[in-house]
């Protein structure tokens, strides 16, 4: 998830375009969130659950925080159980309609969370490929009359059998009646409609914005019954997905650099003009400390060879605002 608009105001339009990012569900899905201790659950204590889940659970037990999420996901998974029991016991299984909205700031999980769920349908049987398609405004808006239509119709058609995961969807209603993106929306709730069981469409961005964007048509509301937020990580939360990350590289926090660390994040959370971006702001802070340390060590060790210890330690002169 790219984080790419700060704050409420339109800036998204000064930002380059960027390529549709398709991932096929064998893909092994980068962690836009850190895996956080192996003791989390993603599944209230009692309930059994077969493999399947397993599997995804161990995908949401890497994830720190997002308890509602993951009680959203077994929500669904339970339901898709159940639906299949009762269509073995002859009984009437209604139809389910699993669009959904994410809402949240930038870095908090959406396009990893819709990554999993997107193995969840396909294993489940309600996606037939289960893979995901990740688009903005630019790769949906065309041009001139008629070529926005077109567009968006083709996304959809890629991502039949899957999910298509709209970013900051409601920049497609920010630009009034004669925009091209009021366009995309009506032809989105058109392919809801006409290729209703065929593919999920997850909208996301940020809450209020995205709350904006659900009135600008009166077909939109209805058909997102599954809507939920992604709350901002804590401090603590942070530094936990920090150490982590510095730990799939092979790096150690020492403990000072933890509490500079800290500092700077309560400065980004309370001080900032701009919308925390959460665990991209980590991550950014992690790699920059990296190559701090890396010219921190090719300096002192300029005619000898630094240990091993030296070589994992990111100490509090690697971080620097």
């Amino acid at each position: 998830m790219n984080g790419r608009l700060a704050a409420a105001g339109g800036r998204e339009d000064s930002r380059p375009s960027r390529q549709i990012n398709i991932v096929l569900r064998n893909q092994e899905p980068p962690n836009v969130s850190s895996p956080t201790s192996e003791n989390e659950t993603a599944i209230p204590k009692g309930h059994s659950h077969s493999g399947l889940f397993q599997e995804i659970s161990q995908e949401l037990d890497a994830l720190v925080g997002l308890d509602n999420i993951k009680e959203l996901v077994f929500e669904i998974y339970a339901l898709l159980q159940i639906a299949q029991m009762r269509s073995e016991a002859g009984l009437a299984v209604g139809g389910q309609a699993y669009h959904m909205v994410f809402k949240g700031n930038p870095g908090t999980g959406k396009t990893t969370v819709a990554r999993i769920v997107a193995k969840l349908f396909q294993r489940m049987g309600v996606l037939s490929k289960g893979h995901l398609i990740e688009v903005e405004r630019a790769d949906l808006v065309g041009e001139y009359i008629g070529h926005t239509a077109q567009k968006t119709r083709d996304l959809v058609k890629k991502a039949l059998g899957g999910i298509l995961f709209i970013d900051e969807a409601y920049s497609l209603a920010r630009g009034g009646e004669k925009d091209f993106g009021l366009e995309a929306i009506d032809t989105l709730v058109k392919s809801m409609e006409d290729q209703r069981s065929q593919f999920v469409l997850i909208l996301a961005g940020y809450s209020g914005e995205i709350d904006y964007f659900l009135m600008s048509n009166p077909g939109l509301p209805s058909r997102f019954p599954i809507q939920v937020e992604f709350p901002d990580y804590t401090i603590d939360q942070l530094l936990q997905i920090a150490e982590l990350m510095a730990k799939e590289r092979d790096y150690i926090l020492m403990p000072q650099a933890i509490l500079k660390l800290k500092q700077y994040l309560l400065i980004e959370k309370t001080e900032s003009i701009h919308a925390f971006s959460n665990a991209r702001y980590v991550r950014n802070s992690i790699e920059k400390a990296v190559r701090n340390q890396a010219v921190r060590i090719l300096t002192q060790h300029e005619n000898s060879n630094p240990g091993k210890q030296e070589l994992m330690s990111l100490r509090t002169e690697d971080f620097k605002l």
